[in-house]
């Protein structure tokens, strides 16, 4: 077997829901022996953490129909410093929505196909049904169920990508 793959999870979180989901992911992902698992927030997350990565988990809510601000600069800070380095590494998407959650996956989308990364999933849209002002600013706590669809899309990204699937 080759040299260890190694995943990049990248998220942004709020209220917790969306961390929630990326802990998930990286918990699914860390069973994989041959994977080493990085977990960072957007903020702490650049242009080396990418190119050190062979494949990526990108995690952010849905706010006001769009990805949260920090993953949006993440991206911005990242997005020309590794142009044509990572083309055809896989990835795959968590949003945690309030109502619906596809446009912030699209958004994700167009930024991925920009840097020509391969879609290994569909989004994983987990929605809580937060509608008022205080349900949306409130403490989230995702379902075991849902947490459960996060572990099993890590691990299966992570298990991809040691097998030299992706």
């Amino acid at each position: 077997m080759g040299a260890a793959k190694t995943l990049l999870i990248v998220y942004h979180s709020l209220t917790g829901g969306t961390r929630q989901m990326a802990e998930a992911a990286c918990a699914g992902a860390v069973a994989e022996a041959g994977c080493a698992v990085r977990l960072l927030h957007a903020a702490q997350a650049g242009p080396g953490d990418v190119l050190a990565a062979d494949g990526y988990v990108f995690a952010t809510p849905e706010n006001l129909a769009a990805m949260s601000g920090q993953l949006k600069d993440f991206f911005d800070r990242s997005y020309y410093a590794v142009l044509d380095q990572v083309n055809g590494r896989p990835y795959a998407s968590l949003v945690c929505a309030g109502s619906d959650g596809s446009n912030a996956a699209r958004q994700i989308a167009r930024i991925a196909t920009g840097w020509r990364l391969k879609a290994v999933a569909e989004p994983l849209i987990v929605c809580t049904h937060a509608q008022t002002p205080e349900a949306i600013l409130a403490p989230k706590q995702i379902g075991d169920d849902d947490l459960a669809h996060c572990r099993a899309l890590g691990e299966a990204l992570a298990t991809g990508l040691v097998l030299g699937v992706y």
